[in-house]
């Protein structure tokens, strides 16, 4: 399984610019993402994502579910999005298949982010600035977001870290999924 456990922070463009002064060599990645489920949001229920995402015009499948403790199962495949890929990754995340047909797009997300990959005291994070917006029921709302995502060592070094960033530039803690917030868009609410 996959594993995933990032910590995510609300922030305003010129947060993200005086991150981004932090380091050199950020990675420039163009994401377009579709989120889907079925028409009575069966996966939404079980608190789980499936989405197809564009990287730089790479198809990337994904399938997030809930684990227990932090973080969130995560699997991921490079490969277009039609029925063999979605049924490959419910099974390996070990949960009943839902037929291809059913599924439906729900929301998106247009974006672009910078990732750079920093070695700090105890382990490795990722940390990823995301500008761009998301989308739902014919509408958008702007996106920018700092995430740090934990990679190898002591994760709780990573929240250390992650808590000092989100200090010393006034971060506010992003709750809600970037799907939560455009499937709440594409409900009306």
């Amino acid at each position: 399984m996959g594993r995933e456990f990032e910590l995510k922070y609300a922030a305003a463009p010129e947060k993200l610019a005086a991150i981004r002064q932090m380091w050199e060599n950020w990675e420039r990645i163009s994401m377009e993402t579709t989120y889907f489920d079925t028409r009575d949001s069966a996966l939404s229920a079980k608190h789980c994502t499936l989405r197809c995402r564009m990287e730089n015009g790479v198809s990337v499948c994904t399938m997030k579910t809930p684990i227990a403790g932090f973080g969130r199962g995560e699997w991921d495949k490079k490969a277009d999005w039609c029925a063999k890929t979605v049924a490959e990754l419910f099974e390996k995340a070990g949960r009943e298949p839902i037929a291809f047909d059913a599924l439906h797009p729900v929301c998106g997300a247009k974006f672009t982010r910078l990732a750079k990959t920093v070695e700090i005291p105890g382990c490795t994070v990722e940390i990823a600035l995301d500008e761009g917006v998301l989308m739902g029921g014919g509408r958008q709302i702007p996106l920018c977001e700092v995430e740090v995502e934990f990679k190898a060592g002591d994760e709780n070094a990573a929240v250390l870290w992650a808590k000092s960033l989100a200090a010393k530039f006034d971060l506010q803690p992003e709750n809600q999924s970037k799907f939560r917030r455009a499937s709440l868009l594409a409900k009306g609410e």
